[in-house]
C-alpha cells in the first residue's frame, strides 16, 4: 500500500481519533498522491490558475504549468482568485448509522469537510459551516485565517446525528441566508423525497452559488451484504421489518442505482457537482471532485 493510499483509508484515519490530526493526514494523502495523477505539478498552483478559454489572451498562458500538465492554464486576476465556502452538514439520525466500517456517514462527512476546510484555508479562502437536521442548527461565520480552522474542528468534532431530517426546507433556507456567490459544499445520505430537495438545489444554483454535492451512504446502503432472514431499521422513524435479504437483494440494488443516477442526471443537468461515495471509499476520490469542480468553475 502506497503512502498516499495508507492516509486516505478510512479503517487507517479511525485510528487517528483528533479530528486536526485526521484532517492533516486525509490532505497530507492527497497531496502526495497528486503527485502520480493527470494533476501532477498542481497542487499548489491549483487555486490561482484556471483552465485557459477561447477569447482569454494567449499572452497569459502560463507556460510553466503547461510543461508539468500538458494543460493550458492562465493566472486568475486577484479579484477571481478567492472564494467563501460553506460546509453545509445533515445531522439527521441516519447520518449515525454504519453497518460494518469503522466510520459512520457522519464520522465518514466531518472527515472530509475538515480536510476541505484545511485545503481552503491553505489558500487563504474563507470557510464557514452550516448544519441542520430539520432545520439550520449551528452557523460559523466564513473566515480565512488558521485559528478559524480550530473553531470549524471544534463544532465539528463535538456534533451528534440525532435529529429528523428535512434535506429540502434547510437547503431552502441555506439558499435564504448566504447574500454573496459562494461555494456550497453540502453533505447528506440525502435520505427523503428526491424531487423537493432538488428543487432546493436548482434554487441555490439560481442564487449565483456554486455547488458540490458530496451524497454519503454506507457500505451497506451501497452493496446490500445481508443474506437469508434480516431485520432492518429505519433510524429516523425506528420502524423494523423483516424480510428476505437474497429475495430482495436485486430489487433493491436497482432501486439504490435508480436512486443515485437520478441525482447524478439532475445535477449534471443544473451544473451541480455530484459526488457519490460510500464509507468504504478512499477519501481523494471526495478532495479530486472538489479539486476537479474547482478547476472548471474556475
Amino acid at each position: 500500500m502506497s503512502t498516499a493510499e495508507k492516509y486516505l483509508k478510512p479503517e487507517v484515519i479511525n485510528q487517528i481519533k483528533r479530528l486536526d490530526l485526521r484532517a492533516q493526514f486525509i490532505v497530507k494523502g492527497f497531496l502526495h498522491g497528486l503527485h502520480a495523477s493527470p494533476f501532477h505539478g498542481f497542487s499548489v498552483e491549483f487555486s490561482e490558475h484556471r483552465k485557459y478559454t477561447p477569447g482569454d489572451d494567449p499572452k497569459d498562458i502560463d507556460w510553466l504549468v503547461y510543461a508539468k500538465t500538458d494543460k493550458y492554464y492562465v493566472k486568475k486576476f486577484e479579484a477571481e482568485t478567492n472564494i467563501t465556502g460553506y460546509m453545509v452538514m445533515d445531522l439527521s439520525r441516519s447520518m449515525g448509522y454504519t453497518y460494518r466500517q469503522e466510520l459512520t456517514k457522519f464520522d465518514y462527512s466531518i472527515c472530509l469537510a475538515a480536510a476541505l476546510c484545511y485545503l481552503m484555508i491553505y489558500q487563504q479562502d474563507p470557510v464557514g459551516l452550516l448544519t441542520f437536521d430539520q432545520k439550520i442548527r449551528n452557523s460559523l461565520a466564513p473566515r480565512a485565517r488558521r485559528s478559524h480552522l480550530g473553531n470549524i474542528l471544534s463544532l465539528l468534532a463535538n456534533l451528534k446525528p440525532e435529529g429528523e431530517t428535512d434535506v429540502a426546507n434547510s437547503l431552502v433556507q441555506v439558499a435564504a441566508m448566504l447574500k454573496h456567490a459562494s461555494l456550497v459544499m453540502i453533505f447528506s445520505d440525502l435520505l427523503g423525497e428526491p424531487e423537493p430537495i432538488l428543487e432546493a438545489l436548482y434554487r441555490l444554483r439560481h442564487g449565483g452559488h456554486d455547488v458540490i454535492l458530496f451524497h454519503v451512504l454506507d457500505e451497506a446502503e451501497v452493496h446490500f451484504p445481508f443474506e437469508g432472514m434480516v431485520e432492518l431499521e429505519d433510524p429516523e422513524s425506528n420502524q423494523r421489518i423483516s424480510l428476505d435479504a437474497d429475495g430482495f437483494r436485486r430489487n433493491y440494488l436497482s432501486e439504490i442505482e435508480a436512486f443515485r443516477d437520478t441525482y447524478r442526471r439532475e445535477c449534471s443537468r443544473a451544473r451541480i457537482d455530484y459526488v457519490p461515495l460510500d464509507t468504504s471509499m478512499q477519501f481523494d476520490k471526495a478532495l479530486t471532485g472538489y479539486l476537479t469542480g474547482r478547476t472548471a468553475r474556475g
